[in-house]
């Protein structure tokens, strides 16, 4: 299906949907961001999810069709829901994983400052995920998380829809989150910054294991440079996201699709 088709049947599939061009993009943002979960081997079959708001709406969103690998995922077969998981418009008709959405529009009803949610289940994330004491600040990747960094305690497969007030006041004002026993969570103002930030805190989980399993002693940072590093970090994000500065790393990223992979954005 061409992109044009895709913007038409989006406009006409949801009221007030704002700009063409800006769907369209998010649309293909979206689809680069699940090639790239799946590149980079932070995929889980045909489970975890990637949310993404749809633009010029507060209450409609693209996700997943339930039952395609990251990989097939492609700008025109996203399903577009509501804010209950109810389907909009489903181009494939494989509908959506409720148990996955459920997370996800608990944080999308609540933080409207926030465009997409991104969950992952990794064997670093989840082994990290398990420890009593989390993410650690052993290295300059993890270091941009101190205080940054909420917690959620496990509480079964996310199907009761009463977990989501427990969920978003465990997450707070912050836009990434250790599920314990059970995973990861970023959120963004843009698909690009979820993905960076789950490419960051991925790394982080997995250095981690290595520090740990190399049964060395480890260099400890003090908490000063810790909480310094974390607000360098935090700087370069709002120059792309607040002051409107070009976000070259995603660039490069959706370049290195575009070379292997373009039919994300068909």
């Amino acid at each position: 299906m061409s992109d044009r088709a895709v913007v038409s049947r989006l406009s006409s599939s949801a009221s007030n949907a704002g700009d063409d061009d800006a769907c369209r993009q998010a649309r293909i943002d979206l689809a680069a961001c699940y090639r790239l979960i799946h590149r980079l081997g932070l995929d889980d079959s045909i489970y975890t999810h990637i949310s993404a708001r749809l633009p010029g709406t507060h209450d409609r969103f693209l996700i997943n069709p339930y039952g395609l690998r990251f990989e097939e995922v492609t700008a025109s077969n996203l399903v577009i829901v509501d804010v209950d998981g109810s389907v909009i418009d489903d181009p494939v008709g494989l509908g959506i994983n409720p148990a996955g959405f459920t997370i996800h529009s608990a944080v999308h009803a609540t933080r409207h400052d926030v465009a997409c949610v991104l969950h992952t289940h990794t064997v670093a994330g989840v082994a990290v995920s398990s420890q009593a004491d989390g993410l650690l600040p052993l290295n300059q990747w993890s270091m941009q998380f101190t205080g940054r960094l909420a917690y959620h305690d496990y509480e079964g497969i996310a199907l009761d829809l009463d977990e989501r007030s427990r969920l978003v006041a465990d997450l707070g004002d912050k836009f990434v989150m250790v599920l314990r026993n059970h995973g990861l969570l970023t959120c963004g103002r843009s698909i690009g910054e979820a993905f960076k930030l789950m490419h960051n805190l991925e790394r982080s989980c997995r250095a981690q294991l290595a520090i740990q399993a190399a049964g060395a002693p480890v260099a400890r940072l003090s908490n000063s440079v810790a909480v310094k590093a974390a607000g360098q970090y935090a700087a370069g994000y709002d120059r792309i996201e607040v002051q409107g500065q070009p976000d070259t790393e995603w660039a490069a990223f959706k370049r290195m699709l575009d070379r292997s992979d373009a039919g994300y954005a068909d």
